[in-house]
């Protein structure tokens, strides 16, 4: 039997704790007691992938000391440039070396040298041992390590997967002869990150073509009267910069340390240590995927022991967890299953002045579920399940039985995602009546930017973990049963419980709502939102599915028109699909940019924002970017909208989210009709096929016109924008003509452009970089710009400067409605993070107090149609817009009561104003 071949695998902690933070920055995942736990999670998920596929024999993660190395000692400048250590890192570090701790892996730290040092000695000495040996790190330097027996274990961008590179990998790489050359290659190239200087001039190509060519430093300095002009010339005056760049870049393989095999040898973890340490930091799926690795599947309540006997719920689906389950309370859930108990719970329903209720169904989508039963609940710990006849018309009748209950206005209805079971409902012809209590809104409000669920909410608040949805109807795929498909005695527990926790919610988050600052926002926005979005969300919008069908055979035309004429300009046959291939042509074949960056995983980079750059370099460009728009506009639109016409309704019906985007913004799914593209011609097609419902209606579009601007006015207080707005000018002209010091009828269309990107740029915090990408100026000139328009309205600078202060102080900042933006990287020490909590202190106030107002509109609106016993419809919300479908002979009245409800849902400094339009579909309306 032949020896077991050692793997050994070496990880450079801060480089992956920095990798995961920032794959995260813009989605950062907060758990409940409002810790960043991003970096801890990155990192240990990436941990369990080496575990889990590579299977190491031998395994340390190597972490950099937390004072100076010789680098310091010996140039002071070394890292000199480096952004402090965002905090969230440095309250991560003790939780990641737990967890490496509890999974039973050595952490090895050597004061004076760091990670890349330690690694690179190991590594030399576990290759004389024979050793296969990984070094897993995001790090280029460690290239020059790489030998036979050692390669680089590299992640690509997060969650692109892994790249192994040898020594063949690494000479393809860097154009060598040998690895050891990366070190002569960073010497004249520099590295920014660790400010070690290189040589003045030389960047990453022209390093790699005078290695390539001389070999070595030194092989240059003995041609060095070669080399002509500029670069000979900084090449003999930069030698000892160059040289010490050589030196800081050399990684050491004399650290003192030992290869004790022993201890690197991979052990079991200690599995007690690691669900109790998941479990702090609420990562509920990872426990479950540890325990399966690791053939551990402890059962709730008892880590180590067996189940229970008479268990019927599959093990490996359970998951540790220190929170009471069904099993450790004291409860009383009632099947209702005899026309006694039926009569008694209606009963008892009818003099409550509220209850929890949730409905079963047959699926998540509201428009197609069918009902199943219903829940009930209204003491802590006491809940009620009724189950509904399968048949549709039985049904219907017996749902009817408790019309009066569910449309009593004096009785609150509590619920978690209260739209869903009201959709639900309203398909057997109940309208549940306010007041209502969603505690999944609730919640969104009182804790924004963390989960909503239910299961969360429970384990965090209530200290109780509910029963799973897959132990009630098995785990997802192809065998998980329906609802429908069990017994109600297998349902009640599920059931009952839903409605339960739900109220126990309720309970708590009722008290924090009436003493928080949100509670009018909540009372009078988002509880009666709720029935608004339901009446739109079950009429639906009616789609011109044939339109559709003709406008996606021109594009597929259209598409291999393009195709054709991008493989002639290249030259040659390529995959225009491929953007590997993509910029193998633009790059390698066409050369249109020598200077072109390369992605982490070593290919081209063809993204839209690099090809946009360069658009004006070769005409194959812009068709590409072309060819792209058009299959992106295909298969998300034209084919993907006609399967998503409800089949019973011959609609579609998007669904709206209240509780996902912390701004306030509503966003939509199935479809996501935020993002319908409106500014090409290609675009607008879609727009066309959005219609009126028959020949009797039109459809109507009402815009706010800049509202975001208008609310900069309000928030800035500045004299000048109030002015410009409230005498109805061109606020766009209004600011080209004062930034650019010209009377208004001397602004022509260059200035208004360039004022209007500064205008909308300003509110999200753009940069005179940002601005001179967009407008395709200098950057000196857009530095002028912004510099102009904060001359221009001082007011605008003040209030951005009080945001970033007021979040400072506060570590959040809110809408006019109260509605809170959490900014907890607001005070940072590192400048990216920082920057970016700065943004959206100045932002998160405009954009959350736009979608307040649309949303105190669309609430106005619904009660004057109600009022005035209007049959026309609200349809549709994107962004600051909402459509109607209206009858012909309301139109003006319809018209009348939208412009004036929108124009006042809120009272500013500068008047709102509406844009309205009527046609056939959505594209002549709007």
């Amino acid at each position: 039997m032949s020896e077991e071949k050692k793997k050994l695998y070496l990880l450079d902690a801060y480089a992956l704790i920095y990798r995961a933070y920032y794959a995260f920055i813009k989605n950062p995942r907060i758990n409940s007691k409002g810790f960043n736990t991003s970096a801890v999670f990155g990192f240990t998920n990436s941990l369990l992938e080496i575990l889990t596929k590579e299977d190491p024999t031998h395994i340390a993660v190597v972490f950099d000391p937390s004072g100076p190395t010789f680098r310091h000692e010996e140039y002071p400048e070394y890292k000199a440039n480096r952004e402090a250590t965002p905090e969230d890192i440095k309250l991560s570090v003790p939780y990641i070396k737990s967890v490496i701790e509890a999974l039973n892996i050595p952490v090895i730290v050597k004061d004076g040298f760091e990670a890349d040092d330690v690694i690179g000695t190991l590594s030399a000495l576990a290759s004389k041992e024979g050793f296969e040996t990984y070094m897993m790190t995001p790090d280029k330097d460690y290239s020059q390590l790489v030998k036979d027996n050692v390669f680089m274990y590299k992640p690509r961008s997060f969650g692109g997967g892994i790249d192994i590179w040898g020594v063949e990998e690494v000479k393809a790489k860097f154009g060598i002869e040998k690895p050891i050359q990366v070190i002569d290659i960073l010497a004249l190239w520099g590295d920014s990150a660790d400010n070690i200087p290189g040589c003045p001039g030389v960047g990453e190509k022209r390093a790699k073509d005078m290695i390539n060519a001389y070999g070595s430093i030194d092989g240059i300095y003995e041609h060095v009267e070669e080399l002509k002009g500029k670069q000979k010339e900084n090449m003999i005056n930069f030698e000892e910069q160059v040289r010490l760049s050589y030196h800081l870049a050399t990684i050491r393989l004399d650290v003192p340390v030992e290869l004790n095999e022993k201890e690197l040898k991979r052990e079991k973890p200690n599995m007690d240590a690691v669900n109790k340490l998941f479990e702090e930091l609420e990562f509920k799926n990872l426990i479950s995927r540890v325990n399966k690795l690791f053939g551990s599947a402890p059962v709730q309540g008892d880590l180590f022991g067996a189940p229970a006997a008479d268990s019927d719920k599959n093990v490996e689906e359970e998951v540790y967890t220190s929170h009471k389950t069904i099993n450790d309370v004291v409860h009383h859930y009632y099947l209702i299953d005899s026309e006694m108990k039926l009569a008694s719970l209606r009963a008892e329903l009818s003099v409550q002045d509220r209850f929890s209720f949730d409905t079963e169904t047959t699926s998540v989508n509201a428009m197609e579920a069918d009902l199943v039963g219903m829940s009930f609940s209204w003491i802590a710990n006491e809940a009620y399940y009724v189950p509904v006849p399968s048949d549709k018309e039985k049904a219907t009748a017996f749902v009817e039985s408790f019309r009066s209950i569910f449309e009593d206005s004096k009785v609150l209805k509590i619920a978690q995602n209260l739209k869903y079971d009201m959709l639900v409902l309203k398909k057997y012809g109940i309208d549940v009546k306010g007041p209502y209590f969603d505690t999944m809104v609730a919640h969104h409000l009182l804790y924004p930017g963390m989960k909503n669920n239910m299961d969360f909410m429970a384990e965090t608040y209530l200290d109780y973990t509910p029963v799973s949805f897959e132990s009630v109807v098995g785990p997802k795929g192809a065998k998980q049963k329906n609802m429908r498909d069990l017994s109600p005695e297998a349902v009640v527990d599920y059931a009952a419980e839903d409605a339960d926790i739900t109220l126990q919610l309720a309970e708590k988050f009722m008290p924090e709502i009436a003493e928080s600052d949100v509670k009018q926002l909540f009372d009078e926005i988002e509880m009666p939102l709720i029935a608004v979005l339901a009446d739109m969300e079950f009429e639906g919008v009616t789609l011109d599915d044939k339109a559709l069908h003709d406008f996606a055979a021109k594009l597929r035309t259209k598409i291999i028109a393009i195709e054709k004429q991008i493989i002639e300009l290249a030259g040659m046959e390529f995959n225009i699909a491929s953007p590997k291939q993509v910029g193998e042509v633009l790059f390698g074949h066409l050369k249109i940019d020598e200077k072109a960056k390369k992605t982490k995983s070593g290919q081209y980079s063809t993204n839209e924002e690099t090809l946009q750059k360069l658009k004006d370099k070769h005409e194959i460009i812009p068709a590409i970017l072309e060819h792209r728009g058009l299959v992106k506009l295909l298969n998300t639109y034209v084919e993907a909208l006609p399967k998503l016409i409800n089949t019973s309704t011959n609609r579609i019906h998007t669904s709206y989210n209240q509780a996902i985007v912390v701004t306030g913004r509503l966003s939509s799914t199935n479809p996501n009709l935020q993002n319908i593209p409106i500014r090409d011609d290609n675009g607008k097609e879609i727009r066309k096929a959005f219609t009126a419902s028959d020949e009797d209606r039109v459809f109507l579009s009402a815009d706010y016109s800049q509202v975001e601007l208008r609310l900069m006015a309000h928030f800035s207080k500045d004299e000048h924008l109030i002015d410009a707005f409230n005498r109805g000018e061109d606020i766009h002209a209004a600011t080209a003509a004062k930034i650019f010091k010209v009377p208004l009828d001397e602004v022509d269309a260059d200035m208004r452009r360039k004022a209007k990107t500064a205008n909308f740029g300003i509110i999200y915090g753009i940069s005179a970089f940002g601005l001179a990408e967009r407008l395709t100026i200098p950057r000196k000139e857009a530095k002028a710009i912004i510099e102009g328009y904060f001359e221009s309205f001082p007011g605008v600078k003040a209030f951005m400067d009080e945001s970033v202060n007021i979040a400072r102080e506060n570590n959040f900042v809110e809408t006019l409605y109260h509605r809170k933006r959490n900014l907890s990287d607001i005070n940072s020490r590192n400048g990216v993070v920082r920057g970016m909590a700065e943004r959206n202190a100045i932002n998160a106030p405009i954009q959350g107090t736009a979608a307040d107002i649309i949303k105190q509109a669309m609430v106005n609106v619904q009660k004057r149609f109600e009022e005035e016993n209007i049959q026309s419809k609200m349809i549709l919300q994107v962004h600051d817009e909402l459509n109607f479908d209206v009858l012909k002979s309301e139109q003006d009245v319809v018209m009348k009561i939208v412009k004036e409800e929108m124009e006042r849902a809120i009272k500013l400094s500068v008047p709102l104003e509406v844009d309205m339009g009527v046609g056939k579909n959505w594209l002549e309306a709007h």
